[in-house]
C-alpha cells in the first residue's frame, strides 16, 4: 500500500514537471483514491519543494482558482510561450534535417501542457509537412557539431574531409576554435595547423563529410582568441574581410531593417527619406552582396574601393541583360 502511494506521489510530481494542471478530482478518479489522498499527496510534494527551494530552482506547486487545479511555477523552468518561440526558431533555421528536427521537437513538447500541446502541434503542422532541410554533405550536422565542440573544449587538432562551394573533396588539418550559426548555415572557425599568422578559416559544418581527432593538442596564444562578437556584428554571409568603417545612403522603407542587419551602424545624417550611414564591417563578397540586395535603395559613398567593387559588380549585372 505505502509503495503504491509513493509510486504515485511520484507520477504527480513528474506530471506537475511537464506542466500538467493536477486537478485533485480528476485525479481521485484516475487512481481510484480518495480526494483526501490526492490532497495529501500534492501537500507532501509542495513540503518538498519548500524544503528544496535551491535544488527546486524556487518552484512552488501553487492553486489556480481559474484552472480549477494546482500549477507548477518556476522562473527558471520553459514556459510554453518561451518553448514555442524556440520551435519557430528551430524550424525557421532550416539547418537540421527532418528526423532531428522531429526528434528535438518531440522532446521539447513534453514540457508542455496537454492543452498547449494540442496547439503547438496544430499551429506547427503545416509547416512541419513543408519542412525542406538545406542539403548536406554530412550524416549529421548536430554529430558534427558536437565533435567540434569537444575539440574545441579539449584542444585536439583534427583533420576533416571538406566539400568546397566547387564541390572540390578536400582534407585538412586544423585547429577549431569556434562555432557559430548564419544564414541557415553552422560554420565552424578554425587555424590551419601549420599557418604561423593564424589566419581565421570559415567552414561550414554541414559540408564536413568526416572529422578525425587526433591525440595531438595545440595551445593558443591569447591574442590569437577568436571574438565571435565582433564577427557576428561585422561579417554577412560568412564571407571574410578586413575591418573597415564605411558609408552608404539609404533612402528605402525600413531603415530599421538596415540598422537591424548591420549592428554596428548609425545614422550620421537625414534629409527627408534618405539617411547617410555608417557602419564598421568587414570589407568582403558579403557587404557587397547585401548592399546589392537592397537594389536603388542603397548609394555606397566610401571607401572609393568599395563602391568600385559595387560600380563593377552592377556593370555585370546589366551586361546579362543586354
Amino acid at each position: 500500500m505505502e509503495h503504491q502511494k509513493n509510486e504515485r506521489l511520484l507520477e504527480i510530481f513528474f506530471r506537475a514537471l511537464k506542466g500538467e494542471m493536477i486537478s485533485v478530482k480528476k485525479l481521485a478518479v484516475e487512481y481510484q483514491v480518495s480526494k483526501k489522498s490526492i490532497s495529501r499527496d500534492i501537500t507532501e510534494i509542495q513540503n518538498f519543494l519548500s524544503e528544496h527551494r535551491e535544488l527546486m530552482q524556487n518552484a512552488e506547486l501553487a492553486y489556480s482558482y481559474k484552472d480549477k487545479a494546482y500549477i507548477l511555477n518556476s522562473d527558471e523552468f520553459l514556459k510554453n510561450k518561451e518553448l514555442f518561440s524556440l520551435v519557430k526558431i528551430i524550424l525557421g533555421s532550416r539547418a537540421l534535417n527532418k528526423e532531428e528536427v522531429l526528434t528535438l521537437i518531440s522532446k521539447l513538447k513534453k514540457f508542455t501542457t496537454i492543452q498547449d500541446r494540442t496547439m503547438l502541434e496544430n499551429i506547427i503542422r503545416k509547416e512541419i509537412y513543408h519542412y525542406h532541410e538545406v542539403k548536406s554533405d554530412c550524416h549529421s550536422v548536430i554529430d558534427n557539431l558536437w565533435k567540434i565542440i569537444r575539440s574545441i573544449e579539449e584542444k585536439h587538432t583534427i583533420t576533416i574531409t571538406y566539400y568546397k562551394m566547387n564541390r572540390d573533396e578536400v582534407k585538412h588539418k586544423i585547429k577549431p576554435v569556434s562555432v557559430m550559426f548564419s544564414e541557415y548555415y553552422f560554420y565552424m572557425i578554425a587555424y590551419m595547423s601549420d599557418d604561423t599568422e593564424y589566419k581565421p578559416v570559415y567552414f561550414r559544418i554541414d559540408r564536413i563529410s568526416s572529422i578525425t581527432e587526433h591525440r595531438e593538442k595545440f595551445q593558443l596564444e591569447k591574442k590569437y582568441d577568436f571574438d565571435e562578437g565582433d564577427l557576428r556584428e561585422k561579417n554577412q554571409f560568412m564571407f571574410p574581410g578586413k575591418n573597415v568603417k564605411i558609408r552608404f545612403e539609404f533612402s528605402g522603407l525600413s531603415l530599421q531593417a538596415v540598422l537591424d542587419r548591420l549592428p554596428t551602424a548609425k545614422v550620421v545624417e537625414k534629409n527627408g527619406n534618405k539617411s547617410i550611414i555608417e557602419a564598421e564591417v568587414n570589407q568582403g563578397r558579403g557587404i557587397i552582396m547585401y548592399l546589392l540586395s537592397q537594389g536603388s535603395w542603397v548609394k555606397v559613398l566610401s571607401p572609393q574601393s568599395l563602391a568600385d567593387e559595387m560600380k563593377q559588380e552592377i556593370e555585370k549585372m546589366q551586361n546579362f541583360y543586354r
